[in-house]
Protein backbone atom coordinates (compact mmCIF):
# COMPACT_ATOMS: atom_id res chain seq x y z
CA UNK A 1 0.00 0.00 0.00
CA UNK A 2 1.65 3.22 -1.04
CA UNK A 3 2.60 5.73 1.82
CA UNK A 4 -0.93 8.52 0.88
CA UNK A 5 -2.49 5.12 0.84
CA UNK A 6 -1.80 4.28 4.46
CA UNK A 7 -2.42 7.52 5.73
CA UNK A 8 -5.33 7.99 4.38
CA UNK A 9 -6.64 4.36 5.64
CA UNK A 10 -5.16 5.29 9.27
CA UNK A 11 -7.20 8.43 9.08
CA UNK A 12 -10.42 6.58 8.10
CA UNK A 13 -10.06 4.75 11.29
CA UNK A 14 -9.40 7.57 13.35
CA UNK A 15 -12.92 8.92 12.23
CA UNK A 16 -14.85 5.97 13.16
CA UNK A 17 -12.93 6.22 16.57
CA UNK A 18 -13.99 9.65 16.67
CA UNK A 19 -17.80 8.33 15.69
CA UNK A 20 -17.95 5.29 18.03
CA UNK A 21 -16.91 7.49 21.03
CA UNK A 22 -19.80 10.27 20.60
CA UNK A 23 -22.19 7.29 19.80
CA UNK A 24 -20.85 5.76 22.95
CA UNK A 25 -20.81 9.16 24.83
CA UNK A 26 -24.56 9.98 23.74
CA UNK A 27 -26.08 7.63 26.15
CA UNK A 28 -24.39 8.99 29.10
CA UNK A 29 -24.41 12.46 28.85
CA UNK A 30 -28.57 11.61 28.27
CA UNK A 31 -29.76 12.45 31.66
CA UNK A 32 -27.77 15.73 32.39
CA UNK A 33 -29.26 16.77 28.99
CA UNK A 34 -32.97 15.54 29.86
CA UNK A 35 -32.22 17.54 33.42
CA UNK A 36 -30.88 20.89 31.94
CA UNK A 37 -33.77 21.40 29.50
CA UNK A 38 -36.06 20.00 31.78
CA UNK A 39 -38.01 17.66 29.98
CA UNK A 40 -39.08 13.81 30.26
CA UNK A 41 -37.14 10.85 28.35
CA UNK A 42 -39.97 10.94 25.51
CA UNK A 43 -39.55 14.37 24.52
CA UNK A 44 -35.63 14.39 24.31
CA UNK A 45 -36.33 10.97 22.36
CA UNK A 46 -37.35 13.11 19.33
CA UNK A 47 -33.16 13.80 19.11
CA UNK A 48 -33.08 9.81 18.22
CA UNK A 49 -35.38 9.96 14.76
CA UNK A 50 -33.85 13.78 14.12
CA UNK A 51 -30.76 12.30 14.50
CA UNK A 52 -31.62 8.77 12.26
CA UNK A 53 -33.60 10.75 9.87
CA UNK A 54 -30.07 12.88 8.92
CA UNK A 55 -28.16 9.40 8.80
CA UNK A 56 -30.75 7.70 6.20
CA UNK A 57 -30.57 11.11 4.44
CA UNK A 58 -26.60 10.99 3.93
CA UNK A 59 -26.91 7.42 3.34
CA UNK A 60 -28.93 8.01 0.63
CA UNK A 61 -27.73 11.20 -0.66
CA UNK A 62 -23.79 9.89 -0.09
CA UNK A 63 -23.11 8.06 -3.63
CA UNK A 64 -24.20 11.55 -5.80
CA UNK A 65 -21.60 13.54 -3.24
CA UNK A 66 -18.89 11.51 -3.74
CA UNK A 67 -19.66 11.68 -7.10
CA UNK A 68 -19.85 15.58 -7.51
CA UNK A 69 -16.99 16.47 -5.20
CA UNK A 70 -14.79 13.45 -4.77
CA UNK A 71 -13.36 11.33 -1.58
CA UNK A 72 -11.51 14.65 -0.21
CA UNK A 73 -14.17 17.34 -0.65
CA UNK A 74 -17.09 15.10 0.54
CA UNK A 75 -15.10 14.29 3.95
CA UNK A 76 -14.36 17.62 4.60
CA UNK A 77 -17.93 18.94 3.88
CA UNK A 78 -19.68 16.24 6.09
CA UNK A 79 -17.02 16.30 8.72
CA UNK A 80 -16.97 20.41 9.21
CA UNK A 81 -20.80 20.35 9.34
CA UNK A 82 -20.65 17.56 11.76
CA UNK A 83 -18.02 19.43 13.96
CA UNK A 84 -20.82 22.88 13.98
CA UNK A 85 -23.38 20.56 15.09
CA UNK A 86 -21.74 19.65 17.98
CA UNK A 87 -19.77 22.90 18.35
CA UNK A 88 -23.77 24.65 18.25
CA UNK A 89 -25.03 21.95 20.80
CA UNK A 90 -21.92 22.88 22.97
CA UNK A 91 -23.18 26.12 23.15
CA UNK A 92 -26.31 24.80 25.01
CA UNK A 93 -28.86 26.62 22.56
CA UNK A 94 -32.79 26.22 23.01
CA UNK A 95 -34.50 23.40 23.03
CA UNK A 96 -36.16 23.15 19.78
CA UNK A 97 -32.24 24.40 18.03
CA UNK A 98 -30.56 21.10 19.99
CA UNK A 99 -33.62 18.85 18.25
CA UNK A 100 -32.49 20.55 14.60
CA UNK A 101 -28.88 20.16 15.24
CA UNK A 102 -29.24 16.42 16.29
CA UNK A 103 -30.40 16.48 12.55
CA UNK A 104 -27.47 18.15 11.10
CA UNK A 105 -25.27 15.50 13.82
CA UNK A 106 -26.73 12.73 12.13
CA UNK A 107 -26.23 14.01 8.63
CA UNK A 108 -22.29 14.63 8.97
CA UNK A 109 -22.21 11.36 10.80
CA UNK A 110 -23.51 9.66 8.03
CA UNK A 111 -22.18 10.77 5.35
CA UNK A 112 -18.62 10.36 6.76
CA UNK A 113 -19.57 6.84 7.88
CA UNK A 114 -21.15 5.96 4.12
CA UNK A 115 -17.79 7.97 2.18
CA UNK A 116 -15.61 5.99 4.14
CA UNK A 117 -17.29 2.61 3.14
CA UNK A 118 -17.16 3.54 -0.17
CA UNK A 119 -13.72 4.49 -0.05
CA UNK A 120 -11.77 1.45 1.47
CA UNK A 121 -14.73 -0.72 -0.49
CA UNK A 122 -12.08 0.66 -3.90
CA UNK A 123 -8.85 -0.35 -2.21
CA UNK A 124 -7.39 -3.98 -2.13
CA UNK A 125 -8.10 -6.26 0.62
CA UNK A 126 -11.51 -4.16 1.33
CA UNK A 127 -12.68 -6.74 3.37
CA UNK A 128 -9.99 -6.78 5.54
CA UNK A 129 -9.67 -2.94 6.09
CA UNK A 130 -13.62 -2.80 6.11
CA UNK A 131 -13.68 -5.19 8.83
CA UNK A 132 -11.23 -3.39 10.69
CA UNK A 133 -12.87 0.29 10.56
CA UNK A 134 -15.64 -0.94 11.93
CA UNK A 135 -13.46 -3.04 14.84
CA UNK A 136 -12.58 1.13 15.73
CA UNK A 137 -15.84 2.24 15.88
CA UNK A 138 -16.37 -0.42 18.57
CA UNK A 139 -12.92 0.77 20.47
CA UNK A 140 -14.75 4.25 20.07
CA UNK A 141 -17.79 3.24 21.82
CA UNK A 142 -16.27 1.47 24.38
CA UNK A 143 -13.92 4.87 25.36
CA UNK A 144 -17.05 6.69 24.68
CA UNK A 145 -18.99 5.89 27.87
CA UNK A 146 -15.91 5.89 30.14
CA UNK A 147 -14.82 9.21 28.84
CA UNK A 148 -18.05 10.93 28.91
CA UNK A 149 -18.73 9.51 32.55
CA UNK A 150 -15.34 11.13 33.64
CA UNK A 151 -16.11 14.36 32.04
CA UNK A 152 -19.09 14.50 34.21
CA UNK A 153 -17.13 13.83 36.96
CA UNK A 154 -15.90 17.68 36.75
CA UNK A 155 -17.30 19.75 34.06
CA UNK A 156 -21.38 19.75 32.58
CA UNK A 157 -22.17 18.00 28.97
CA UNK A 158 -22.00 20.99 27.33
CA UNK A 159 -17.97 20.90 28.17
CA UNK A 160 -18.47 17.30 27.14
CA UNK A 161 -19.46 17.90 23.26
CA UNK A 162 -16.83 21.15 22.89
CA UNK A 163 -14.38 18.06 24.00
CA UNK A 164 -15.74 15.71 21.24
CA UNK A 165 -15.18 18.51 18.91
CA UNK A 166 -12.13 18.80 19.25
CA UNK A 167 -10.94 15.71 19.02
CA UNK A 168 -13.21 15.63 15.91
CA UNK A 169 -11.57 19.08 14.15
CA UNK A 170 -8.16 17.41 13.18
CA UNK A 171 -9.24 14.38 12.25
CA UNK A 172 -11.29 16.14 9.72
CA UNK A 173 -8.19 18.72 8.92
CA UNK A 174 -6.39 15.70 8.22
CA UNK A 175 -8.45 14.45 5.73
CA UNK A 176 -7.45 17.68 3.35
CA UNK A 177 -3.92 15.77 2.56
CA UNK A 178 -4.30 12.47 3.44
CA UNK A 179 -7.17 11.61 1.06
CA UNK A 180 -6.53 11.84 -2.93
CA UNK A 181 -6.98 14.99 -4.77
CA UNK A 182 -9.39 15.44 -7.52
CA UNK A 183 -7.38 14.88 -10.10
CA UNK A 184 -6.18 11.17 -8.93
CA UNK A 185 -9.29 10.23 -7.22
CA UNK A 186 -11.19 7.27 -9.15
CA UNK A 187 -14.43 7.95 -7.08
CA UNK A 188 -14.90 11.48 -8.33
CA UNK A 189 -17.27 11.78 -11.84
CA UNK A 190 -15.06 12.83 -14.71
CA UNK A 191 -17.30 15.38 -17.18
CA UNK A 192 -18.60 13.55 -20.07
CA UNK A 193 -15.94 14.34 -23.15
CA UNK A 194 -16.59 17.12 -26.06
CA UNK A 195 -19.04 16.02 -28.52
CA UNK A 196 -19.51 12.55 -26.43
CA UNK A 197 -23.30 11.53 -25.05
CA UNK A 198 -25.24 13.31 -22.34
CA UNK A 199 -24.92 12.28 -18.68
CA UNK A 200 -28.45 10.84 -19.01
CA UNK A 201 -28.72 7.88 -16.76
CA UNK A 202 -25.28 8.44 -15.52
CA UNK A 203 -25.98 11.27 -13.42
CA UNK A 204 -25.79 10.58 -9.74
CA UNK A 205 -29.20 12.19 -9.37
CA UNK A 206 -30.45 9.24 -11.41
CA UNK A 207 -28.12 6.48 -9.61
CA UNK A 208 -30.78 6.40 -6.81
CA UNK A 209 -33.92 4.69 -8.99
CA UNK A 210 -31.50 2.75 -10.92
CA UNK A 211 -30.05 1.12 -7.41
CA UNK A 212 -33.53 0.85 -6.00
CA UNK A 213 -34.77 -1.33 -9.31
CA UNK A 214 -32.03 -3.85 -8.36
CA UNK A 215 -33.57 -6.53 -6.05
CA UNK A 216 -30.02 -8.03 -4.93
CA UNK A 217 -29.49 -4.43 -3.71
CA UNK A 218 -32.60 -4.35 -1.47
CA UNK A 219 -32.38 -8.33 -0.71
CA UNK A 220 -28.88 -6.95 0.42
CA UNK A 221 -30.53 -3.63 2.33
CA UNK A 222 -33.20 -5.94 3.99
CA UNK A 223 -30.38 -8.31 4.92
CA UNK A 224 -28.19 -5.55 6.69
CA UNK A 225 -31.47 -4.00 8.25
CA UNK A 226 -32.70 -8.04 10.25
CA UNK A 227 -28.29 -7.57 11.11
CA UNK A 228 -27.94 -4.30 12.72
CA UNK A 229 -31.72 -4.81 14.58
CA UNK A 230 -30.77 -7.92 15.59
CA UNK A 231 -27.01 -6.61 16.65
CA UNK A 232 -28.93 -3.95 18.45
CA UNK A 233 -31.71 -5.31 20.26
CA UNK A 234 -29.23 -7.99 21.88
CA UNK A 235 -27.14 -5.34 22.66
CA UNK A 236 -30.44 -3.01 24.29
CA UNK A 237 -32.35 -5.52 26.23
CA UNK A 238 -29.52 -8.61 27.14
CA UNK A 239 -29.00 -6.85 30.02
CA UNK A 240 -32.88 -6.85 31.20
CA UNK A 241 -33.18 -10.82 29.35
CA UNK A 242 -30.09 -11.52 32.00
CA UNK A 243 -31.54 -10.14 34.99
CA UNK A 244 -35.62 -10.97 34.62
CA UNK A 245 -34.67 -14.45 33.16
CA UNK A 246 -32.11 -15.78 34.28
CA UNK A 247 -31.30 -13.84 37.68
CA UNK A 248 -28.00 -13.30 37.13
CA UNK A 249 -27.03 -9.85 39.41
CA UNK A 250 -27.09 -6.49 37.81
CA UNK A 251 -23.00 -6.27 37.87
CA UNK A 252 -22.59 -9.20 35.96
CA UNK A 253 -25.20 -8.94 33.54
CA UNK A 254 -23.56 -5.08 32.96
CA UNK A 255 -19.95 -6.99 32.40
CA UNK A 256 -22.09 -9.49 30.04
CA UNK A 257 -23.35 -6.94 27.98
CA UNK A 258 -19.73 -5.22 27.85
CA UNK A 259 -18.49 -8.57 26.53
CA UNK A 260 -20.68 -8.81 24.10
CA UNK A 261 -19.72 -5.61 22.40
CA UNK A 262 -16.21 -6.40 23.31
CA UNK A 263 -16.63 -9.67 21.17
CA UNK A 264 -18.39 -7.66 17.96
CA UNK A 265 -15.22 -6.14 18.12
CA UNK A 266 -12.73 -8.96 18.41
CA UNK A 267 -14.47 -10.57 15.61
CA UNK A 268 -13.85 -7.62 13.41
CA UNK A 269 -10.51 -7.81 14.44
CA UNK A 270 -9.53 -11.42 14.37
CA UNK A 271 -12.24 -13.27 12.25
CA UNK A 272 -11.03 -12.21 8.75
CA UNK A 273 -7.30 -12.63 9.33
CA UNK A 274 -8.14 -16.33 10.45
CA UNK A 275 -10.85 -17.15 7.31
CA UNK A 276 -8.04 -15.79 5.53
CA UNK A 277 -5.62 -18.27 6.26
CA UNK A 278 -8.19 -21.12 5.71
CA UNK A 279 -8.78 -19.29 1.82
CA UNK A 280 -12.32 -18.38 2.71
CA UNK A 281 -14.08 -16.69 -0.18
CA UNK A 282 -15.84 -13.59 1.21
CA UNK A 283 -19.61 -15.42 1.05
CA UNK A 284 -18.02 -18.65 2.56
CA UNK A 285 -17.11 -15.59 5.60
CA UNK A 286 -20.76 -14.71 5.65
CA UNK A 287 -21.93 -18.20 5.98
CA UNK A 288 -19.46 -19.06 8.68
CA UNK A 289 -20.63 -15.81 10.65
CA UNK A 290 -24.21 -16.32 10.04
CA UNK A 291 -23.79 -19.92 11.21
CA UNK A 292 -22.01 -18.96 14.44
CA UNK A 293 -24.74 -16.53 15.07
CA UNK A 294 -27.51 -18.88 14.98
CA UNK A 295 -25.98 -21.36 16.60
CA UNK A 296 -24.86 -18.40 19.58
CA UNK A 297 -28.51 -17.70 19.72
CA UNK A 298 -29.97 -21.11 20.28
CA UNK A 299 -26.92 -21.50 22.90
CA UNK A 300 -28.07 -18.69 24.98
CA UNK A 301 -31.52 -19.56 24.70
CA UNK A 302 -31.65 -23.21 25.67
CA UNK A 303 -27.90 -23.03 28.04
CA UNK A 304 -28.93 -24.38 31.31
CA UNK A 305 -29.48 -22.19 34.13
CA UNK A 306 -26.14 -21.02 35.26
CA UNK A 307 -24.70 -17.55 34.38
CA UNK A 308 -21.56 -18.87 33.14
CA UNK A 309 -22.57 -20.30 29.89
CA UNK A 310 -24.76 -17.82 29.12
CA UNK A 311 -22.30 -15.02 29.61
CA UNK A 312 -19.98 -16.93 26.92
CA UNK A 313 -23.09 -17.01 25.13
CA UNK A 314 -23.31 -13.38 24.53
CA UNK A 315 -19.54 -13.36 23.70
CA UNK A 316 -19.41 -15.69 21.08
CA UNK A 317 -22.66 -14.27 19.60
CA UNK A 318 -21.20 -10.36 19.29
CA UNK A 319 -18.08 -12.25 18.00
CA UNK A 320 -19.79 -14.06 14.89
CA UNK A 321 -22.11 -10.99 14.56
CA UNK A 322 -19.37 -8.33 14.55
CA UNK A 323 -17.47 -9.34 10.78
CA UNK A 324 -20.93 -9.30 9.03
CA UNK A 325 -21.87 -5.77 8.45
CA UNK A 326 -18.29 -4.56 6.79
CA UNK A 327 -18.37 -7.81 4.85
CA UNK A 328 -21.46 -7.13 3.48
CA UNK A 329 -19.61 -3.53 2.62
CA UNK A 330 -16.74 -5.05 1.50
CA UNK A 331 -19.25 -7.57 -1.27
CA UNK A 332 -21.23 -4.52 -2.45
CA UNK A 333 -19.10 -4.00 -5.49
CA UNK A 334 -20.16 -7.44 -6.63
CA UNK A 335 -24.03 -6.39 -6.23
CA UNK A 336 -24.35 -3.71 -9.04
CA UNK A 337 -22.59 -1.83 -11.90
CA UNK A 338 -18.89 0.19 -11.16
CA UNK A 339 -20.91 3.35 -11.37
CA UNK A 340 -23.80 2.34 -9.01
CA UNK A 341 -21.70 1.03 -6.15
CA UNK A 342 -21.47 4.24 -4.25
CA UNK A 343 -24.92 4.94 -4.14
CA UNK A 344 -25.70 1.07 -3.87
CA UNK A 345 -23.69 1.15 0.01
CA UNK A 346 -25.69 4.49 0.97
CA UNK A 347 -28.70 2.55 0.41
CA UNK A 348 -27.34 -0.43 2.17
CA UNK A 349 -26.56 1.66 5.46
CA UNK A 350 -29.97 3.06 5.11
CA UNK A 351 -31.56 -0.61 5.17
CA UNK A 352 -29.46 -1.36 8.02
CA UNK A 353 -30.84 1.99 10.03
CA UNK A 354 -33.88 1.42 9.32
CA UNK A 355 -33.66 -2.28 10.71
CA UNK A 356 -31.46 -0.91 13.33
CA UNK A 357 -34.78 1.60 14.53
CA UNK A 358 -37.62 -1.12 14.29
CA UNK A 359 -36.48 -4.52 15.45
CA UNK A 360 -35.56 -3.52 18.58
CA UNK A 361 -38.64 -1.72 19.22
CA UNK A 362 -40.23 -4.61 18.68
CA UNK A 363 -38.34 -6.84 20.71
CA UNK A 364 -38.75 -4.77 23.34
CA UNK A 365 -42.79 -4.41 22.83
CA UNK A 366 -42.25 -8.77 23.04
CA UNK A 367 -40.48 -8.43 26.03
CA UNK A 368 -43.06 -6.09 27.69
CA UNK A 369 -46.25 -8.10 26.37
CA UNK A 370 -44.95 -11.77 26.80
CA UNK A 371 -41.77 -11.53 29.26
CA UNK A 372 -38.08 -11.70 28.72
CA UNK A 373 -37.75 -15.17 27.75
CA UNK A 374 -38.79 -14.18 24.05
CA UNK A 375 -35.22 -12.30 23.12
CA UNK A 376 -34.19 -14.87 22.30
CA UNK A 377 -36.56 -16.87 19.98
CA UNK A 378 -36.80 -13.19 18.43
CA UNK A 379 -32.96 -13.44 18.14
CA UNK A 380 -32.69 -16.96 16.60
CA UNK A 381 -35.82 -16.59 14.39
CA UNK A 382 -34.27 -13.13 13.30
CA UNK A 383 -30.39 -15.19 12.55
CA UNK A 384 -32.33 -17.53 10.72
CA UNK A 385 -34.06 -14.89 8.77
CA UNK A 386 -30.59 -12.92 8.00
CA UNK A 387 -29.03 -16.16 6.91
CA UNK A 388 -32.17 -16.88 4.00
CA UNK A 389 -31.75 -13.17 2.91
CA UNK A 390 -27.64 -13.69 2.77
CA UNK A 391 -28.73 -17.03 0.67
CA UNK A 392 -31.05 -15.48 -2.04
CA UNK A 393 -28.16 -12.57 -2.71
CA UNK A 394 -25.26 -15.20 -2.91
CA UNK A 395 -27.21 -16.97 -5.47
CA UNK A 396 -27.71 -13.76 -7.34
CA UNK A 397 -23.35 -13.63 -6.92
CA UNK A 398 -21.07 -15.56 -8.63
CA UNK A 399 -18.89 -16.68 -5.72
CA UNK A 400 -16.41 -18.15 -8.37
CA UNK A 401 -15.24 -14.43 -9.34
CA UNK A 402 -14.36 -13.81 -5.69
CA UNK A 403 -11.06 -14.65 -4.98
CA UNK A 404 -9.76 -15.26 -1.37
CA UNK A 405 -10.11 -12.85 1.47
CA UNK A 406 -6.03 -12.85 1.47
CA UNK A 407 -5.25 -11.46 -1.63
CA UNK A 408 -8.86 -10.15 -2.62
CA UNK A 409 -7.95 -6.84 -5.28
CA UNK A 410 -8.92 -3.07 -5.44
CA UNK A 411 -11.67 -2.44 -7.33
CA UNK A 412 -11.74 0.48 -8.77
CA UNK A 413 -14.90 2.58 -9.68
CA UNK A 414 -16.05 5.42 -11.60
CA UNK A 415 -18.67 7.50 -10.63
CA UNK A 416 -21.30 9.32 -13.12
CA UNK A 417 -20.59 12.79 -14.06
CA UNK A 418 -23.30 15.61 -12.93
Amino acid sequence: MAAVGRWSVAVAFALFVVIGVASGAGGVLLPAQITDYGVDEATIGITFFTSAAGYVVASVLSGALVGRLGTRHALLIAGTLLFGAWLGTAARPPFAAFVLLSLLSGFGMGALDCVLNIYLATRPGATALLNRLHAFFGVGALLGPLLAAWLLTFTGWTTAMLVLGVILAPTVAACAVTFPARTADPLLAAPPAAGGPAAGDGRPASALPAVLRQPVVLLCAAMLGVYVGLEIAVGNWGYTYLVEERSVSGLLAGYTTSGYWLGLTAGRFLITPVTARLRLTQTGLMYACMAGTAVAGVLAWAAPSTAGLASAAFVLLGFFLGPIFPTTMAVSPRLTSERLVPTAIGVLTAGGLVGGALLPWLAGTLLQVAGAWTLFPFAVLLALVQLALWWRVACRIADTSAPAIADSPGVHLSVPGP
